[in-house]
């Protein structure tokens, strides 16, 4: 009996299992199971090559199918790109969204661009999007350089599926150094291109090997086109942007044109007007302020730059640029008196410029007006202190009426002041020689010395003006006198404050430092006690001018010229250059601190000192005296060093000590 042959499948069609198959979707493999299920099942020879035919043309199929759904998505992913990328202005975002569209298309682990840079001839990095790396943020490409500089260069599209083994582009250092530190493996380059130029390179790129095919380099190709096209719009719509803004600013200008002459004929009617009503130089640069976008300021000579006063010099008196600032000189023929300057308005029309330079001319007439005024007071001041220093009779009634219209009160504690300006120049023969006078060394005029003309003679002008204007901001009064100068000031009352300071040694050393800065020298100032109400005691004031300048020569024979002293502040020699011989003042000032310590401890602070030096400065023969542990005598010591200060034990300051411990236990002896 023959073999029973296995039963034949149904008579359908081949293609029909495949186009289930194709109509669900499946995978691959699943075409092949159907193929392999006929042949388990015994078809026939004919059967199994009519579907291994259907098979491969149904893969055909689904390998079309698949093609066209992915250039479909593709597609659409482009023109959401293009429609993206049209609605942005600004450039960056524009940048920005390019970088992220490209990585999202291919799925790659960074993307990044580079742009041209005409100016420096290569690329450089713009726009990253995934990096880590900070290196590889900041790289520069040379045209031809890496694979970037090569695409940049070619205007062709590069791919490497391993950077760092691929030979066709030039490897350098930095590139290297970055690409390894960003840890990137395959690289995929397109050009950024409009019309037949270049303007960047745009990158998709992972830290793995990958193969990008055809496919992906066209995708991110078109992307670069469409990206290209908007870096061009964003950058036209920019320049339009710029284009239009310096359009509404010369709108602006030309608006603004038809204000200067109104502005030009309002400033010259407020500086004639501040001219006729006497007005100040801060009412000047006021005007100009409101009327110029900007702030004028007053500034003197000395602080003005030379190179810019010498170019103002050059121009005819022209105001001039200096830095971001105008300068107008303000002159008086050849003097320069100061400038104005112009601050925040590095541009200046030629209407505005001319509105400085009339400005300038009007402070130069207000500042001789307002010279006048002051030499005449300064006049006046002078020849009151003159009156006191020389005519101790003067009815107290009319110094305080002529005090009052410089407004001095000389009903208060003044202090007198012999000031001498340290100028080897003000020096002749043995010393200073009288200024121009009667011959007992007054002053014969506003502050003018006598004596040679140069440099000498200027110095002493010098001095006379500041000190005057030290005694006109301190309502005090000021002379010239001995070849150097004589104030008489008020004292602060308030112990110190600003004005002058509560104590005739301190006023001294602030007056010395006004005027040496003033005179750019070093200025010795002498102080005398505080005369209490110099209307009434003329003759106080004499005496006490005599005393200053004892104490201003000690300064300069002391080798502390430059200083300022009253007698107090000399130790023991205060005693002699004082009139009043302050014999208390001086203890308690030398030992003050000692005798309340010892009154407030109950300690022997003063016994143990005038010991210490009885035995020679020795501690061991001061316990002896003492009948104590040379140890207490150490810690005696070291508190009498805290209360005096660590120079106690100094030649001088030993001396002075000695000698205070003298007339303490003189007056205590007296006073018993």
């Amino acid at each position: 009996m023959p073999p029973q042959q296995p039963a034949e499948p149904s008579a359908e069609p081949a293609e029909t299992p495949f186009l289930d198959l194709l109509a669900t979707g499946a995978p691959a493999e699943d075409f092949e199971r159907a193929v392999l299920r006929a042949r388990a099942a015994g078809a026939s020879a004919e059967r199994l090559a009519a579907l291994e035919h259907a098979k491969l043309l149904a893969l055909r199929v689904r390998t079309e199918l698949e093609g066209r759904r992915r250039r479909e998505a593709e597609l659409s992913a482009l023109y959401e790109t293009a429609h993206d990328l049209a609605g942005l202005r600004d450039l960056d975002a524009v940048l920005r969204a390019i970088v992220q569209r490209a990585r999202s298309l291919l799925g790659t682990e960074t993307a990044y661009m580079t742009l041209n840079d005409p100016i420096e001839g290569d690329t450089y990095m713009r726009v990253t999007d995934g990096s880590v790396s900070a290196r590889f943020q900041q790289l520069r490409l040379g045209m031809g350089e890496g694979l970037g500089g090569l695409v940049a260069q070619t205007a062709r599209p590069y791919v490497t599926d391993s950077y760092f083994d691929d030979p066709r582009f030039q490897h350098t250092r930095a590139i290297d150094t970055g690409v390894r530190d960003e840890g990137l493996v395959a690289i995929l380059g397109v050009p950024l291109k409009l019309g037949s130029g270049v303007i960047g390179v745009l990158f998709a790129a992972d830290r793995r090997v990958r193969v990008f095919d055809h496919a992906e380099i066209a995708l991110l190709s078109a992307h670069a086109a469409h990206a290209a096209v908007a870096i061009d719009t964003a950058n036209l719509l920019a320049e339009t942007r710029k284009a239009m803004t310096e359009l509404e600013a010369a709108n602006e200008i030309i608006r603004d044109r038809s204000g200067v002459i109104e502005r030009a004929s309002d400033i010259h009617d407020r500086l004639a007007e501040l001219v006729l009503r006497g007005g100040g130089v801060q009412d000047v640069t006021a005007a100009v302020t409101e009327v110029l976008d900007g702030t004028v300021e007053f500034t003197d000579a000395e602080r003005v730059p030379a190179e810019a006063l010498e170019r103002c010099s050059r121009a005819d008196g022209h105001a001039v640029r200096d830095g971001d600032d105008w300068v107008a000189a303000v002159r008086s023929g050849s003097e320069v008196l100061g400038a104005l300057v112009l601050r925040g308005h590095p541009r200046l029309d030629p209407v505005d410029q001319r509105t400085l330079e009339r400005a300038a001319m009007v402070t130069s007439l207000l500042l001789l007006a307002r010279r006048t005024a002051g030499e005449a007071e300064q006049r006046v001041r002078g020849e009151l202190l003159d009156d006191l220093l020389e005519a101790p009779d003067r009815d107290p009634r009319l110094l305080r009426e002529r005090a009052a219209r410089v407004a001095a009160d000389l009903d208060v504690p003044h202090v007198v002041l012999a000031a001498r300006i340290e100028d080897p120049s003000c020096e002749g023969g043995g010393g200073p020689g009288p200024v121009a006078g009667d011959g007992a060394g007054r002053s014969g005029g506003p502050g003018v010395p006598a004596g040679p003309e140069g440099a000498g003679a200027t110095a002493r002008q010098r001095l006379w003006s500041a000190a005057s204007h030290l005694a006109a901001t301190r309502h005090g009064l000021a002379a010239a006198r001995d070849a150097g100068v004589v104030l008489l000031l008020p004292l602060d009352q308030g112990g110190g404050g600003d004005q002058g300071g509560g104590e005739p040694g301190q006023a001294a050393r602030r007056a010395a430092r006004q005027l040496g800065a003033a005179v750019q020298a070093p200025v010795t100032v002498g102080a005398s006690a505080p005369v209490p109400a110099p209307a009434a005691a003329p003759a106080a004031v004499a005496a006490a001018y005599a005393q200053a300048r004892r104490c201003r020569e000690a300064l300069r024979v002391l080798g502390r010229a430059g200083q300022g002293a009253a007698a107090e502040d000399f130790g023991f020699l205060g005693l002699l250059l004082a009139d009043g011989r302050d014999v208390d003042g001086f203890v308690r000032r030398t030992l003050g601190e000692v005798a309340d310590y010892d009154a407030r401890r109950g300690t022997d602070l003063l016994r143990t000192l005038r010991a210490y030096f009885d035995s020679g400065m020795s501690p061991a023969r001061t316990k002896d005296a003492l009948h104590v542990h040379v140890n207490t005598v150490a810690q005696r010591l070291d508190r009498i060093g805290r209360l005096l200060g660590p120079d106690w034990q100094s030649p001088s300051r030993a001396l002075e000590i000695q000698l205070a411990l003298r007339l303490h236990e003189l007056s205590a002896a007296l006073g018993d």
